[in-house]
């Protein structure tokens, strides 16, 4: 009898402690908001990482000796979190969780790494990397989400942001030349699951773009998207995912084109690229995920993650679906959440920029 007791007493007292801990995310306005609980519990995966040179898996050619060396030498800024661009976006997802919580309980640490890895020295040395052979390194992914780290740096109204923005500044000026030096180039669009996607790749050098008011920039885009997409019709959601997808290229472009196609012409592109967005009965289960220490497989979680961020974009342009594009973001968000502290590093380091992106972008359409 006394031990049964016992035993009630421990799982009363567990249940009054998981009720009583504080929810990473609550419902507000048909969509999810992130909690100070839920930067706080997010943010501990990049600071975990971003100064942690190994595991590290780099994607640099080598024409000679030079960098047969330890990457931390030729990526003194992001040589953490197993890749560069896993390093770049950690470093945005802080930078935006410092803006939304100042009161953040790791701000201080967050700045201080921050400062110690963006110095103008270490940005210097990252931008010699992008010479000769090496020019395409990250295309356009990793250019994507550099761009993107200064776009937040440059909105964030803070001494130390003015001063990191400044650093960076130099890196962000040499991927937009890239860009417009390669996106003419292109004969045809990218439109893979994984890292190359180039849909996504203009997103986000786009929003770059109109914040820093770089029209030639702007213009690139703008015209390769036009080029590649606006012709497109019937886009194959059903083949969707990919066994190693993290991004879906039927919902990226589409979350691409509303920022290039005035709202009437927009909503008519989409119900020809994707009329069953239009359907009452249209579904899109989540992705699955079977073994999250597979770097691969672990993929798919990401995938419902940017599916949500599209489809919150999708909705807030597509006219009366609106309401039902949200709860569908909404059912791959709440599917994926719990699985980004998973314990394992190959989701771990990367995961909580996408789950911080799709929480927040959401709330600026």
């Amino acid at each position: 009898m006394r031990n049964i007791t016992l035993l009630f007493l421990l799982l009363c007292t567990y249940g009054m402690s998981r009720a009583q801990a504080p929810a990473h995310y609550v419902a507000e306005g048909g969509t999810l908001r992130l909690t100070l609980a839920g930067a706080s519990h997010l943010a501990q995966l990049p600071l975990a990482c971003m100064q942690q040179a190994y595991p590290y898996k780099t994607g640099i050619v080598f024409a000679d000796t030079t960098l047969i060396q330890e990457p931390i030498n030729y990526h003194p800024a992001f040589y953490g979190c197993f890749d560069w661009h896993s390093s770049v976006h950690g470093h945005w997802m802080l930078i935006r969780l410092l803006k939304l919580f100042p009161n953040l309980p790791e701000a201080a640490e967050i700045k201080r790494k921050l400062a110690a890895n963006l110095s103008a020295v270490n940005v210097a040395k990252e931008a010699e990397l992008f010479e000769g052979l090496n020019q395409s390194f990250e295309r356009t992914y990793g250019w994507a989400w550099l761009l993107q780290l200064q776009s937040e740096l440059l909105s964030w109204e803070d001494p130390l942001g003015k001063q990191l923005s400044n650093n960076l500044q130099p890196l962000a000026d040499l991927l937009a030349r890239l860009y417009r030096e390669y996106l003419p180039k292109m004969n045809y669009a990218i439109r893979v699951g994984e890292h190359p996607n180039l849909a996504f790749g203009l997103r986000l050098a786009y929003d770059y773009a109109a914040l820093v008011n770089d029209t030639g920039l702007k213009d690139v885009i703008h015209q390769t998207a036009v080029r590649f997409y606006v012709q497109d019709t019937g886009c194959p959601l059903n083949w969707e995912p990919g066994g190693a997808d993290f991004l879906s290229p039927c919902l990226e472009e589409a979350d691409l084109m509303w920022r290039i196609l005035p709202d009437t012409e927009y909503r008519k592109w989409l119900k020809s690229f994707l009329p069953q967005l239009f359907k009452k009965s249209f579904d899109l289960e989540p992705g699955t995920v079977s073994d999250r220490t597979d770097g691969k497989l672990v993929h798919l979680d990401g995938l419902n993650l940017s599916r949500a961020w599209c489809l919150y974009g999708i909705a807030h342009h597509a006219g009366k679906n609106e309401e039902r594009l949200t709860a569908l973001a909404n059912v791959h968000l709440k599917a994926a959440l719990p699985q980004v502290a998973s314990g394992d590093y190959m989701g771990e380091h990367w995961l909580a920029s996408f789950a911080v992106y799709a929480l927040t972008a959401q709330h600026n359409p």
